[in-house]
């Protein structure tokens, strides 16, 4: 088992040393459709060796199917080197008969601790997120209920996913946030304008998700891509119709560049091009197999250089952007 940490950063004012690339345990909770869990607990314990310290989950992620997978994966360094790895989940949704719905109430918050401490097997959680920002609930009731589980030792700092700058301030009113976790990667950019900026303003530990954009930046979808029912990208126009054809003219010009120019390959330029922002701190990646946490990894080491971003930009031009209100089918926040 390896000790190193892969290429260590400061996650803001957490003061936690972390590594720039986290294994991120999304694809792992059901909604990606069916996978071998075996191999999905390979990768997990791959990267672990490979020098990943930082692995993400969430409540949500198949309400305790991706902690628990988390959990058995991890069992050897929970029980023996609790300190060498840090953990980040996150609560805040809950799954109702009319659907998933925003919860960042007091009491909903506590349910979600103790369950996801149960899960995964640990007694604290390093990082706790509030998954998306909840229009019903004040930030100072949020806000309140995090620094009593901080207080409590079950969780010991604290985040949020999905917030916005405006909204984190408003939080931080009550209780400072130490990190934060937004979609970031070539197609959604837009994140630069405002969080980026505010975020190390404040000493804010950034850790983006989706940087291959769900597989978009894989190198592996073409035109005749198809997903699983029980996929969430089966129902996303980020992939299908004429806009996904035109990103993939893009990502294949990509792929040319990262091959001729810099002698790797197009996922790990998207994870490399990410971590180029100095503003960001970590990029979280997902895999289901152990090679293919392997080769996300490696952009750890790669170095973009000005004249590269200036290429990638250019290549860039001829995309479509991907917006919306979220990846995950969430419900918009009037809902």
């Amino acid at each position: 088992m390896s000790t190193s940490i892969l290429n260590p950063v400061t996650l803001g004012m957490t003061g936690l040393e972390v590594s720039r690339v986290a294994f991120g345990t999304w694809q792992l909770g059901g909604e990606w459709g069916q996978f071998d869990e075996d191999e999905g607990i390979a990768a997990i314990r791959r990267a672990r060796e490979l020098g990943v310290n930082l692995f993400d989950t969430a409540q949500g992620y198949g309400f305790g199917a991706s902690e628990r997978l988390l959990g058995r994966a991890l069992r050897d360094d929970f029980d023996n080197r609790r300190d060498e790895v840090v953990v980040a989940t996150k609560g805040g949704l809950r799954m109702t008969e009319e659907g998933l719905v925003r919860d960042a109430s007091r009491a909903w918050l506590r349910s979600g601790v103790k369950d996801s401490l149960r899960a995964l097997g640990i007694d604290h959680i390093d990082i706790y997120q509030v998954h998306w920002p909840d229009p019903k609930v004040s930030f100072s009731e949020t806000a309140t209920a995090l620094q009593e589980l901080v207080d409590e030792g079950k969780i010991r700092h604290v985040g949020v996913s999905n917030f916005d700058a405006a909204q984190i301030a408003e939080l931080a009113r009550t209780r400072p946030v130490e990190t934060v976790q937004p979609p970031y990667h070539l197609f959604r950019r837009d994140i630069e304008a405002e969080l980026l900026p505010y975020a190390r303003e404040h000493d804010i530990g950034v850790l983006v998700y989706g940087p291959l954009a769900h597989g978009l930046l894989s190198g592996a979808m073409h035109t005749n891509t198809s997903f699983a029912e029980d996929d969430w990208r089966s129902g996303s126009p980020a992939f299908t119709g004429n806009a996904f054809n035109r990103n993939l003219e893009v990502v294949d010009r990509l792929k040319r560049f990262a091959a001729e120019e810099l002698g790797c390959s197009v996922a790990q330029l998207a994870v490399a091009w990410t971590l180029a922002n100095p503003a960001v701190n970590v990029a979280i990646v997902g895999a289901r197999h152990p090679n293919h946490i392997e080769d996300s990894l490696a952009a750890a080491e790669l170095s973009l250089s000005e004249a590269d971003l200036e290429q990638i930009e250019r290549i860039m031009a001829g995309s479509v952007a991907i917006g919306g209100p979220s990846p995950e089918a969430m419900p918009s926040a009037e809902e």
